[in-house]
């Protein structure tokens, strides 16, 4: 569990290759369990986790995860977690928001998917200056 402090972390990892693909989720998962999550939100935390991390690496060119846990002012330990990139940026935020898209070979559940996991979702992109998806989920 947390100490008295509001946040522990925070701790970036890169997404530079594939092998940190597997390190990122690696890291949210020993956050997860560190913070006392059942295996259910360990489960969404790292699947949402997993989806904006390899966003970061095959649409962005690689980027940054930062993972912290924290306490919200009602007392609930959630775990916080930042992708960025440097990459091309999402030119229409709706449409890739929306289940069935896909600029991929995906099933295009991305982004969505990744919205319903989490409590919190925050997205920042401009084309050619990259995306900063930002989530949190608590614990209940």
């Amino acid at each position: 569990m947390l100490p008295d402090e509001r946040t522990v972390g925070p701790a970036e990892h890169p997404v530079r290759v594939e092998e940190d693909l597997l390190a990122a989720r690696h890291a949210v998962r020993a956050a997860a369990v560190a913070a006392g999550f059942s295996i259910v939100d360990q489960t969404k935390i790292v699947t949402a986790a997993s989806e904006l991390v390899r966003n970061a690496y095959i649409h962005g060119g690689g980027g940054t995860m930062t993972v912290s846990v924290e306490r919200d002012p009602a007392g609930r330990t959630g775990i916080r977690l930042q992708v960025r990139d440097e990459g091309p940026g999402i030119a229409d935020v709706e449409q890739a928001m929306t289940d069935g898209f896909s600029t991929g070979a995906g099933l295009g559940h991305g982004l969505g998917g990744t919205c319903r996991l989490v409590h919190e979702f925050d997205l920042e992109t401009a084309p050619g200056r990259g995306t900063t998806v930002t989530v949190a989920r608590w614990q209940p």
